[in-house]
């Protein structure tokens, strides 16, 4: 029998635990380890509230902590309640999968101001994870600015735009609904460094602008590139810069229609935030595009900010005595290997990268570098205790452990507290999520 821990209980996580369990069947003892009591990861706190599609894949997830082998650990927090070095001794292989929960700051003058938060924040807010759910953004200035230009910058831009029945079906907690429908923004500017050839936005999330109530986008047609340029692009980015110049076509009696509008502001970097005590504005250098480098031109220029939401990409937590790549902001690793019989896998291991998807194959990988070292021999001959152990050691503890079944009645009593319409009203504090499995 060979025995596997799992830090993290995302995508990464239950893709290398699928992963095991195909590969070795009964053989094998997953156990899945969160320090929340609910699992699934950025599927419940990252994905936004309104892509309850992407959601979904947590039926497959589920399908997977089913089976007698596969077992969720919830409400376990490493390097606190059990360290990396016990659940070594525990355990055959230890996999890291604790993706990337930590932003990235940017580090300007100014960003001590007020109403100026970091993604993994402001999306942690309006997603109801427990250690954002006090965040109170301040939603009644009429400028809010959203750096960078990825799909999490997007995702930031169209929560802020929608209207309270745009959200309906969507898993937003309340609180953030009842600030979005007094929030008095009506300009969203969303800030990138470089130009449209440079984008990581995705045409799917791009063309949902187009669909929005009360907002329309806006893009400078003089930030275009000639079109015949656009041929050289790959497919997917060539759809996103269509949208971008669709974007730039709307006639300005639109904008005058809505009561939103989403500017993108290209070719601009971030160099300071002013304010009295809350930011006002955001200090910017135009910028020209080299070699695919953002090059400053030394004319700056400022744009009016009530809120700032910076979307620039997150870091993996460290943990004691594992090591950490601090430039790259993910564990130190070769391939997913860190230590002998300690892995990484997902954001982990590569850094924030990639679709939810593409943590199928490095699930799958991971384990097969488990199998290559526990063939070669390098991971013992077995005979480790295991969940045995580690339920010996929580009970030693005290440690408060919560299982599938316990959030299988959690996410009932969810349901149940749902407004007409939604999937559910998420528990935003552990206690609550607590006292609910009873």
């Amino acid at each position: 029998m060979r025995h596997i821990a799992i830090i993290g209980s995302g995508p990464a996580g239950y893709y290398t635990a699928e992963a095991a369990q195909k590969h070795w069947g009964d053989d094998v003892h997953v156990d899945i380890f969160d320090m929340l009591p609910v699992p699934y990861g950025l599927i419940r706190t990252g994905v936004a509230p309104d892509h309850q599609s992407i959601k979904g894949v947590s039926r497959r997830f589920e399908k997977t902590n089913l089976n007698e082998n596969v077992r969720f650990v919830g409400n376990i927090t490493i390097g606190k309640d059990i360290s990396i070095g016990e659940l070594q001794d525990l355990y055959d292989a230890v996999v890291l999968a604790t993706g990337a929960p930590h932003d990235r700051e940017l580090d300007l003058p100014g960003k001590e101001l007020g109403n100026i938060f970091g993604s993994a924040a402001f999306v942690g807010w309006y997603n109801g994870h427990p250690a954002f759910a006090d965040l109170a953004p301040d939603l009644s200035g009429k400028h809010a600015v959203v750096i960078g230009m990825g799909n999490v910058a997007l995702d930031v831009a169209r929560i802020l735009s929608k209207t309270p029945e745009e959200f309906a079906g969507a898993d937003i907690v309340q609180h953030a609904l009842d600030a979005l429908a007094a929030s008095n923004i009506s300009t969203i500017t969303i800030v990138g460094r470089r130009g449209p050839h440079q984008i990581m936005m995705t045409p799917k999330e791009l063309g949902e602008l187009m669909h929005l109530e009360r907002a329309s986008p806006y893009v400078d047609p003089q930030d275009l590139p000639d079109e015949a340029e656009d041929a050289l692009l790959e497919p997917g980015l060539r759809k996103s810069v269509r949208h971008l110049r669709d974007f730039a076509a709307i006639p300005a009696s639109i904008h005058g229609d809505t009561p939103v509008t989403i500017e993108f502001d290209m070719f601009a970097s971030p160099l300071a935030f002013h304010g009295n005590g809350k930011v006002e504005e955001i200090e910017v250098e135009e910028t020209t595009v080299e070699a695919g480098r953002a090059v400053g031109t030394g004319k700056k220029y400022r744009i009016k900010a009530d809120l700032v939401v910076s979307c620039i990409g997150y870091r993996t937590s460290p943990i004691p005595d594992v090591p950490f790549d601090d430039r790259a902001g993910r564990f130190a690793n070769d391939d997913g290997r860190i230590l002998s019989g300690l892995y990484a896998v997902g954001w982990a291991r590569r850094g924030p990268s990639g679709t939810i998807g593409t943590n199928r194959p490095d699930g799958y990988s991971v384990i097969e570098k488990i199998v290559e070292d526990s063939e070669s021999g390098a991971l013992g001959n077995g005979g480790k205790k295991g969940r045995e152990g580690f339920d010996a050691l929580a009970a030693e503890r005290g440690l408060d452990v919560v299982t599938f079944r316990d959030w299988k009645k959690i996410e009932e009593a969810e349901e149940a507290a749902a407004r007409d319409g939604a999937p559910r009203e998420k528990f935003v504090d552990v206690a609550s999520m607590i006292a609910a499995r009873k």
